[in-house]
């Protein structure tokens, strides 16, 4: 839940899932159906716990179906909404419901009730999983509760507690706790309110009880994390002065945190003017002295939601926390500690968004199990979306521990026993299997998506065949990217777009909205997992894997951007889709599954590719493949302020042949007929590497920035993509990347032709 003001609040309600509230007489519940065509289901119940549809509205119920399906399905969500029910007395044998929507519902179609008198309600957004050729994916509803006046929220709602907790409790605004936990266990700092700062300290009670201070440190932490502070991942501990680690940060919902200067101290208010405020190393101080602790004027802590850095030109600044209602760190205690936290006091700025507030703490005991998750929103607005795993995570966690978020997922660095050089030569010389779940999929239908395509994407749509991808950017009406993807047509009406963004769904619904076309864009990246099987051999080893029936066409003879539906195996195997697709410059497939198959179907293609050589490939990896290739990757080679010319993708934009109308097209042929900057390929003389963000000079002057840059192995030579200014971008221009301040320091590089590797793609091709 994310509330927006004070008596407003607004729930997810995700796909397939569902969400427990409880609404008070005369609250407003409204719910919103985002994306359209999704089914919605409310249970109505009592204080006792009995069926109360009519507490909401005169109609006649109907057995909570939805409900009871979703609870049947199992796994964690159910668990945990099972359990809610269970806590609140709720009978669900008898549950009855109010069943929302149709089944060609528009996007953004919404139901209201007014609450009678005091109910619980569990609203539903029931659906199973999505086959490949299905497009019909659960997506999620958005429930917005307006609080009566007679009934004003007066204090904020905490979050759930995650397990049972073995202490919680609440430190006041302007005031700090002390605690102690045992090694193992588990501890959740929560900002309930939002924006108001926690500086957290720990001890190691072993040292304590020597009479020896070794607390959490933050230079020693942040020199061996290479890092602000941790976070969840790899690079997730805190270290004592003595290097030894004190905790391990396991979830953090908001990401922002500071570690540069001290916990607020009595000097910095009187300084200010504001003699005898009270201070957080000062409360620190005092909570902390019946255990030894020595008081000290300003307390080095970790300072957990406080927005503090330092930019370009060494000035320390701060800003107003990042950190929303609800938002927390979860961190686990690796041996047993003295804790203290803090509730800032600081009302003379914004390090509280200028109204300090409470904060919460609960530690959970040792044999609980959480996954490390980071927070992922898709758009400001939405809801928290902690880190997920992939369906092939079963697998790729067998053979690496080195895993990085991204796009809200877990994927793999590179893999043990052999690294991104070893996983390169693989591609290049047999074959490779790449998890690359995280590319966002939305299922476009109706008898408008046509038009809809067409217009939103700069590829002429209307000559794609069933069967057939397409690569296209999509733009902004003023010419800059939102995105580039494939688009798959699987019908005359029916179209998958496979991006990098979500935005890119929501972009099509608001352009649909406004020209008023009857066309649905539904979310299905939780239904459709992928991995990309790239190399010489991989047709060889998946003509042995993949079963097509008649009607599509077989494996070995699938053309360069076609794809096929078939099956694992034989004609009672996995559901897969398979496209002639990759991101390497190699021949290759990418195989789509459901996350639920995504295991066997590794299994599959794992068996049979072993003794030909195969490897996993991690990120490492693909970035020199994707770089050597001349493949564009987003916030590197495009963003919002670049267009498909300036990318290196103006193949994309079709200004002569597609007559008609798309966005951004006025303003990408006055962009193509004036253009500023060129996206170009560099080669570096000697061993010295570049880097994203360098920056390229002509003399004195710069004349553009590096993009993307690696250590290619099969040229031996460092390269790089550059966008220069037009007048320097012709081949054999002589140029310098600059290091350093640009000056000080420079590189001597040359523009030469791009892709590197397989200009004339004869290998992808083949």
């Amino acid at each position: 839940m994310w509330r927006h003001s004070i008596g407003s609040e607004r729930y997810s309600v995700p796909g397939g899932g569902c969400v427990i509230v409880e609404l008070l007489p005369d609250d407003h519940l409204k719910i919103v159906d985002p994306e359209g065509k999704q089914l919605g289901e409310i249970a109505v119940f009592s204080g006792n716990g009995d069926s109360d549809i009519g507490a909401l509205a005169d109609v006649s119920p109907v057995p909570a179906a939805g409900l009871q399906s979703i609870l049947g399905a199992g796994g964690g969500s159910a668990t945990q909404v099972a359990n809610k029910l269970k806590q609140l007395g709720i009978n669900i044998a008898t549950a009855k419901a109010l069943t929302l929507f149709a089944p060609d519902t528009p996007a953004g179609e919404e139901i209201s009730f007014v609450a009678r008198r005091r109910a619980v309600c569990a609203i539903s957004a029931p659906g199973g999983p999505m086959a490949v050729h299905e497009q019909t994916p659960p997506t999620a509803l958005v429930a917005w509760i307006k609080r009566s006046t007679e009934h004003p929220e007066a204090t904020s709602t905490l979050p759930d507690a995650l397990a049972e907790p073995l202490q919680d409790f609440q430190v006041d605004r302007g005031t700090a706790t002390s605690f102690t936990v045992k090694a193992g266990d588990f501890i959740q700092i929560i900002d309930i309110d939002g924006r108001e700062c926690s500086d957290f300290l720990a001890f190691s009670r072993r040292h304590l009880d020597r009479k020896i201070e070794r607390g959490l440190d933050i230079t020693t932490t942040r020199s061996l994390v290479s890092s602000s502070y941790p976070g969840p991942g790899l690079f997730s501990k805190f270290f004592d002065q003595d290097m030894q680690p004190l905790l391990e940060v396991i979830q953090d919902t908001c990401g922002r945190h500071d570690a540069f200067g001290l916990a607020c101290t009595a000097k910095y208010y009187e300084e200010m003017g504001y003699f005898g405020h009270v201070n957080c190393s000062d409360n620190l101080s005092d909570v902390l002295q019946s255990y030894g602790i020595q008081r000290r004027r300003g307390w080095p802590a970790i300072n957990f939601f406080y927005n503090t850095g330092i930019d370009d030109q060494n000035v320390m600044y701060l800003d107003e926390p990042w950190s929303r209602p609800g938002d927390y760190v979860l961190m686990r205690a690796l041996t047993d500690l003295v804790c203290a936290s803090s509730a800032c006091p600081d009302d003379i700025s914004a390090a509280n968004a200028w109204n300090p507030t409470d904060i919460h703490v609960r530690v959970y005991g040792s044999q609980n199990v959480f996954s490390k998750a980071i927070a992922f929103r898709m758009t400001p607005e939405d809801e928290t979306r902690m880190t997920k795993e992939t369906g092939f995570q079963p697998r790729t966690s067998e053979l690496t521990q080195n895993f990085t978020e991204y796009h809200g997922y877990w994927l793999p660095n590179s893999y043990n026993n052999r690294g991104a050089i070893e996983e390169y030569w693989s591609c290049r010389e047999k074959a490779v299997v790449i998890d690359l779940s995280p590319l966002r999929k939305f299922e476009i239908t109706g008898p408008d998506s046509e038009s809809l395509m067409q217009h939103t994407l700069t590829r002429n749509v209307r000559r794609l065949s069933i069967g057939q991808v397409v690569y296209s950017a999509m733009c902004y009406p003023h010419g800059g990217m939102i995105d580039d993807g494939t688009l798959m047509r699987l019908g005359p009406d029916n179209f998958r777009w496979i991006g990098g963004d979500d935005y890119g769904g929501i972009w099509m619904r608001e352009e649909a909205k406004r020209l008023d076309l009857r066309v649905w864009i539904k979310s299905s990246t939780d239904h459709l997992h992928n991995i990309a099987v790239q190399g010489p051999m991989s047709r060889s080893i998946l003509k042995e894997v993949i079963w097509t029936p008649p009607t599509q066409p077989d494996l070995s003879k699938l053309e360069w951007f076609r794809f096929l539906i078939g099956r694992i195996g034989d004609f009672d195997g996995i559901p897969v889709m398979v496209s002639r697709t990759g991101y390497t410059g190699e021949l290759g497939f990418e195989i789509f599954c459901h996350p639920k198959d995504a295991a066997l179907v590794w299994d599959a293609v794992w068996k049979i590719g072993m003794p030909l050589g195969l490897s996993p490939l991690g990120l490492e990896a693909l970035d020199m493949l994707r770089i050597e290739a001349g493949l564009v990757f987003a916030g590197c080679e495009f963003s919002d302020q670049v267009d498909p010319f300036e990318a290196g993708i103006g193949f994309t934009v079709p200004l002569k042949t597609k007559e008609d109308d798309f966005v951004g097209r006025e303003a990408l042929a006055t962009r193509k007929n004036n253009p500023q900057r060129q996206l170009v390929g560099l080669e570096l003389v000697g061993n010295e590497h570049a880097t994203h963000g360098d920056c390229v000079h002509v003399g004195r002057a710069q004349i553009g920035i590096v993009t993307s840059a690696t250590r290619s192995p099969t040229l031996r030579k460092n390269i790089a993509l550059a966008r220069l200014d037009i007048n320097y971008s012709s081949i054999d221009t002589k140029v310098e990347i600059g290091k350093l301040d640009g000056h000080q320091k420079r590189i001597p590089a040359v523009v030469v032709p791009f892709p590197f590797y397989d200009p004339k793609k004869e290998r992808v091709k083949a």
